[in-house]
């Protein structure tokens, strides 16, 4: 594994964003791991994520596109953060665009923020994490309306749990909207990372732990 996944993993336990024990999904489903990056909470956390993000959108996207689309309101700090490192650590200057919940009548009008999406833009959406593909069922009919071409989604953890069906949410989401879809870690990398590892001299990845990750993977993985 590379060694920016695996700093990223220990980075979501630094911030409380991957945390174990006992929670319900937004689908409903009971879930024994939890992700949730409204806990980047300061400028140096949000830095270091953007740049997470700009390592893995290089790497499977490669830079050629105009904007990073980030749906509100939890994609917009991440459209940001990550534009900001695109442009510091590969000198390639991204726009960064988000939707409003509400269309805004007055002064700078409309129903995004950001920079303009046009005719012809090629915009690939950044988001949290992916389970039903909500948001992209929003965000899609929004860049169609201004003729915008979606080169693909970037998560920053794939949970690898199957969506609506029996595929998992992001291949869903790649047959549907014919897009490419990637992440910065996998759940399974996160899994490997733990299983071989301790944090701050703990073992996080107990068997009692283990054994729950399993058992939810038994249920909800993709077969």
């Amino acid at each position: 594994m590379e060694a920016y996944k695996q700093e990223f993993v220990r980075f979501m336990l630094e911030c409380n964003v991957l945390r174990f024990g006992d929670f319900v999904t937004k689908s409903g489903r009971n879930t024994p791991f939890f992700i949730n990056t409204g806990f980047y909470r300061t400028g140096s956390q949000l830095a270091r994520l953007g740049s997470y993000y700009a390592k893995a959108i290089n790497d499977h996207f490669g830079l050629d596109f105009d904007i990073l689309f980030g749906p509100a309101y939890k994609g917009i700090p991440l459209s940001v953060a990550a534009s900001m490192e695109i442009s510091r650590e590969y000198g390639k200057d991204i726009g960064y665009s988000s939707n409003r919940k509400e269309i805004k009548d007055h002064g700078d009008k409309g129903i995004l923020l950001g920079t303009p999406v046009e005719e012809g833009s090629k915009v690939l959406i950044i988001e949290d994490v992916t389970t039903a593909g909500t948001s992209i069922a929003e965000t899609m009919p929004i860049l169609k309306s201004f003729g915008a071409q979606c080169v693909g989604l970037c998560v920053s953890v794939d949970r690898q749990e199957r969506g609506k069906g029996e595929k998992s949410a992001l291949d869903e989401i790649e047959s549907e909207y014919g897009i490419k879809t990637a992440s910065i870690v996998t759940m399974s990398d996160v899994v490997e990372y733990l299983d071989g590892n301790e944090v701050d001299g703990k073992k996080i990845l107990d068997e009692t732990l283990k054994k729950a990750i399993s058992d939810y993977y038994k249920q909800y993985g993709v077969k």
